[in-house]
């Protein structure tokens, strides 16, 4: 972890409110695990060197994860226990840079459907992590604003494409739901503000979305 990533621990663990643990202490034990089935996609390759995680999640405790952006710092907080192999694969990415120096290329506000989408690489639903993996759904999920889901173009297609609702999400309840921003709906607000190309209601933001480098709080 650089030098400006050490900063923001130190910032936001004061900001959260959040004691960091002791050097040395003893990692958090987290229980049970799932099992995971990442499954290579030589079709759609990986658009960063990444490998899959490891085929075991755990089901218990929390992440913390930020993601910093040109608007500001989004801190989001894994549930393992609602949609394990989705917060594995998240902290995966994350803690393998995959989603450093990336852009979120699409951007929707409508009466329908407000959400920021991320994780893809080259372009809107294009470049992914090289495997995909299955739904983590139970058909009652709702999406609030502040919830952070899997994006896929199908069941069974999750890889890195995630999306954060800035207000709501009038959906069908088939998007894995593995976290929920605990600090920076303001940063989500100002990319709101900023407006969606062209002045409609989806599309690439007015001004570049970009996640300059994310990484997990020890914590």
């Amino acid at each position: 972890m650089g030098r400006y990533a050490v900063t923001a621990v130190v910032l936001l663990t004061a900001l959260l409110g959040v004691a960091a643990p002791a050097a040395g202490a003893a990692p958090e034990r987290t229980g049970p695990v799932k099992h995971c089935a990442f499954t290579p996609t030589p079709d759609n390759p990986a658009a960063k060197p990444v490998r899959p995680p490891r085929a075991t999640a755990p089901t218990r405790g929390s992440a913390t994860v930020v993601l910093h952006t040109n608007y500001g710092p989004v801190v989001v907080r894994l549930d393992r226990s609602v949609a394990a192999c989705a917060a594995h694969n998240f902290e995966h990415l994350v803690r393998s840079l995959f989603y450093n120096d990336t852009q979120c290329f699409r951007l929707t506000n409508s009466p329908r459907l407000g959400v920021l989408q991320c994780g893809d690489i080259h372009r809107q639903e294009e470049g992914g992590p090289g495997y995909r993996f299955d739904d983590e759904v139970t058909g009652t999920e709702t999406y609030p604003r502040g919830t952070v889901a899997m994006g896929n173009q199908g069941p069974g297609t999750n890889g890195s494409e995630f999306f954060v609702v800035h207000s709501h999400a009038n959906i069908p309840p088939v998007y894995s739901v593995f976290g929920r921003v605990v600090h920076g709906m303001d940063t989500l607000d100002r990319i709101v503000a900023a407006g969606i190309a062209g002045d409609a209601q989806d599309g690439p933001p007015k001004r570049p979305v970009r996640i300059h480098w994310a990484f997990t709080l020890p914590f």
